[in-house]
């Protein structure tokens, strides 16, 4: 279990020299989610070690949101100052999720039902 916690914070250690050496604006930490998603996908699965790593990460989650909660505390003024523009932000981005979930949805499940649809030998289209 330390070998697979090891290999985490290793892959978040070279997220962040990524993106501090290549200037890069984005968080280090999505560039180690990435890399260590590459080397799962290249050994071909995920050991039984980082799967009881990766739970007991998920398991203690709420644990992780306490210093983003701190900080929100911290800034409630800036928060209140930059309120409208945080709202439109928010629901800007709901509204784009949720059209863009609706539309991925429905070409899937088109896509489902014609691949369901060659399997009985219907060639058809239902939409």
């Amino acid at each position: 279990m330390l070998f697979y916690l090891t290999v985490i914070l290793v892959c978040q250690l070279a997220g962040e020299l990524i993106v501090v050496g290549l200037g890069l604006p984005m968080p280090g930490p999505v560039i180690g989610m990435i890399l260590l998603f590459a080397g799962l996908v290249i050994r071909g699965g995920i050991p039984e070690g980082l799967t009881r790593v990766g739970d007991a990460f998920l398991s203690n989650l709420s644990l992780l949101f306490i210093p983003a909660g701190v900080g929100v505390v911290l800034h409630v003024g800036l928060i209140a100052q930059e309120a409208r523009a945080l709202g439109a932000a928010l629901l800007g981005s709901t509204l784009i999720a949720i059209a863009v979930t609706g539309v991925l949805m429905h070409l899937l499940t088109r896509r489902q039902r014609a691949r369901a649809g060659e399997g009985r030998g219907e060639t058809g289209d239902r939409s």
